[in-house]
């Protein structure tokens, strides 16, 4: 088991941080499987780079801690050390591992060897927060400047966990399922990412074929981690919680599977939330298709229109309040006068 000494708050995350330590066998038996939850993987860098930590561990070095993470809505931020060694060892197959991955790898190559000793000690950090999102920015700082993992390929791994709502109906698929069979009014899992990238860094506009990949990664990071994540009141979460209730009208469904709209949604939701769980679906279809309406007074030839309906759709969405009753002139002189001020 883990072994628990102390627990803090981070208050930049919300979140309890544990300190523990545990064993090689314990590390191998319960830890090194955590690795096959995400359905994408780091790329795991050549066992030649790690050869100098393979032989060290079983001459008996003690490597850097790793660490652990869980999701949990009802960890209390004020868990003693006690408390948290229960809830980590009765919840340790539902964990992640934000940094370590490299080493739990080295280290299970380094148990076939002769001498390994899997009683040796290994340090264990240790967090637990009350949403993804949160997980997926100390990720983003754990991992930076890593080249084998960009920031979009660490969003892309913990959005599986973040869409995982066995509550809601939302069917999403990605582009390698699509080659095999067509799944009528699915999702694409690109879209809901790009979605996920625009939630986290509260801006619409994530992708510039302008830039090099490299800059635009640290661009992306920086976003991330300029945007107070844990000041959120509406995890992404449970703003596909409401795509799914709203889209069995077959107007909303098609409005929102355009990957623009749904990223300008996403952003929006953010300060509409409230209204938009009061709002019925047949009602939140006739908006949706005022937007489209007044959208269409936009001149294509003069703007980049993907740009633009991204940037007006989560303005629109954003204060939903306003525009719930408006008509379609109202929200085109809106529009005018946003694209105007930019």
């Amino acid at each position: 088991m883990i072994q628990v000494f102390s627990t803090d708050q981070d208050n930049v995350i919300s979140s309890v941080v544990a300190i523990g330590k545990a064993n090689y066998e314990f590390a191998l038996e319960r830890l090194h499987p955590l690795l096959n939850r995400f359905g994408e993987q780091r790329k795991l860098q050549s066992k030649s780079f790690y050869s100098r930590l393979k032989a060290d561990i079983v001459s008996g070095c003690i490597m850097p801690p790793i660490t652990l993470a869980f999701v949990s809505e009802d960890s209390s931020h004020n868990l003693t050390a006690d408390d948290a060694q229960t809830f980590i060892n009765n919840h340790i197959d539902d964990g992640y591992i934000l940094d370590g991955m490299q080493r739990l790898n080295t280290l299970q190559d380094a148990s076939k060897e002769d001498g390994f000793d899997p009683l040796r000690p290994i340090h264990i950090n240790i967090i637990i927060a009350k949403k993804y999102d949160l997980l997926l920015y100390r990720m983003i700082t754990l991992n930076n400047g890593q080249k084998p993992m960009t920031a979009r390929h660490q969003i892309e791994m913990l959005t599986r966990g973040a869409i995982d709502l066995s509550n809601v109906d939302l069917p999403i698929v990605t582009e390698k399922e699509t080659e095999e069979a067509k799944v009528i009014g699915a999702f694409k899992k690109s879209d809901i990412v790009e979605a996920y990238t625009a939630y986290l860094t509260d801006n619409v506009n994530n992708q510039n074929k302008k830039i090099i990949e490299t800059k635009l990664n640290e661009i992306l990071v920086g976003r991330v981690m300029e945007t107070n994540l844990s000041d959120q009141d509406v995890s992404f979460s449970e703003i596909l919680a409401e795509v799914g209730r709203l889209v069995v009208e077959p107007g909303t469904k098609t409005w929102l599977r355009l990957g623009n709209n749904l990223i300008g949604f996403t952003v929006g939701a953010k300060k509409s939330i409230e209204v938009l769980r009061n709002i019925t679906p047949v009602a939140f279809a006739e908006v949706v298709k005022r937007f489209d309406q007044a959208f269409d007074a936009i001149n294509p030839s003069k703007v980049n229109v993907g740009k633009v309906r991204r940037e007006l759709s989560a303005f629109y969405i954003g204060q939903l309040g306003e525009f719930v009753d408006a008509s379609v002139e109202d929200i085109e002189t809106a529009f005018f006068e946003k694209t105007m001020s930019e």
